[in-house]
C-alpha cells in the first residue's frame, strides 16, 4: 500500500510539537501541501523549513490562539479565499490540564469547549465547501482513548473530548453523501510534553517520582511502553488517504491495547 498524498491540501492543528507536528511532517512527505496552525508564529515560521517539499509541495502556515475562534475564522477563511481547496483537516488541540471534574471551575470548561468544540466547527465549516466541491474531504479528530473509557483525573478532558466524539459522529452522517469522511483518532499515552505534565502532576499529588508513576501507567499498558507521536500519525495518515474512503464516523483507538473495550 503505497500512501500518495500528492496535490492535496492538508491542515494540520497543533503543528509545531507532539502529535501535530509528526503528523505535518508526515503528511508533507507522503507529498501533500501542508498548512500547519498553531499559536507561536516564531517556532511556525522556523519548523517549515523542515517539511518535505521533494515533490513540489509548498507550505504555509497560520498563527492563530485557539482561545479566540473568531481570529481564528478571519484567519482560515482568508486562506480558503485565494481560493484554496482543503482536502484534509486535522483537529488537534492540546488537552485540558489535569484535576477532577466535580473541583474544575466553569472557566476551565468553557475554555476547553472554546479550544476544541468551536475551533473545530470554524474551521470544518471553512474547509467543507472546497471538499464537496472537490468530491474528497477527510476529517481527522485527534482527540483521545476516553471517548471509550473516561480516565480518572482528567475531568474536564473527558468531557470535552466526549462532546467533540459526539459531534464527529453527527458530521460523518451529514457529510458521507459528499464524499467526505469524519473519524477520530484515538492516542492513548504518548511520549508528548502533555504526558509529561500529566506524570509529574500525578507524581506531585502522589507523593511519587516520576519514574515510579510512568512505570504504574506503562504496566496498564499491554504492549508495555508509550507510544511515540509518529505512531499516532501513520493511523492519520491512513484515514487521510484514497485508502480510507469507506470508513467514516468510527474512534480509532491507538494506545498498545490498554482500552478495556472495544
Amino acid at each position: 500500500m503505497n500512501i500518495d498524498l500528492t496535490g492535496k491540501n492538508a491542515i494540520v492543528c497543533g503543528a509545531t510539537k507532539g502529535i501535530g507536528n509528526a503528523t505535518a511532517m508526515l503528511l508533507a512527505k507522503l507529498g501533500a501541501n501542508v498548512t500547519m496552525i498553531s499559536r507561536n508564529e516564531s517556532i511556525l515560521s522556523r519548523i517549515i523549513r523542515d517539511l518535505d517539499t521533494a515533490k513540489g509541495q509548498v507550505h504555509d502556515y497560520i498563527a492563530a490562539d485557539f482561545g479566540k475562534p473568531e481570529d481564528l475564522r478571519e484567519k482560515i477563511q482568508q486562506k480558503v479565499q485565494q481560493p484554496k481547496v482543503y482536502h484534509i483537516l486535522v483537529n488537534n488541540t492540546g488537552g485540558p490540564p489535569a484535576g477532577l471534574a466535580i473541583e474544575a471551575e466553569l472557566h476551565e470548561y468553557t475554555a476547553a469547549f472554546t479550544n476544541h468544540l468551536l475551533c473545530n466547527q470554524v474551521l470544518a465549516q471553512a474547509v467543507v465547501d472546497g471538499m464537496r466541491a472537490s468530491g474528497y474531504g477527510r476529517i481527522i479528530n485527534v482527540i483521545s482513548t476516553s471517548v471509550k473509557a473516561p480516565l480518572k483525573g482528567l475531568g474536564v478532558s473527558n468531557t470535552i473530548r466526549a462532546a467533540v466524539g459526539n459531534w464527529a459522529k453527527t458530521l460523518s452522517f451529514e457529510l458521507a453523501p459528499h464524499g467526505i469522511t469524519v473519524n477520530n483518532v484515538l492516542p492513548g499515552a504518548t511520549g508528548t510534553d502533555r504526558l509529561k505534565q500529566i506524570i509529574e502532576s500525578k507524581a506531585s499529588k502522589q507523593n511519587h517520582s516520576m519514574e515510579e508513576v510512568s512505570k504504574e501507567m506503562t504496566d496498564e499498558i499491554p504492549m508495555g511502553r508509550f507510544a511515540t507521536p509518529q505512531e499516532i500519525a501513520y493511523a492519520i495518515a491512513f484515514l487521510s488517504s484514497e485508502y480510507a474512503s469507506y470508513i467514516t464516523g468510527i474512534n480509532v483507538p491507538v494506545d498498545g491495547g490498554r482500552t478495556p473495550n472495544l
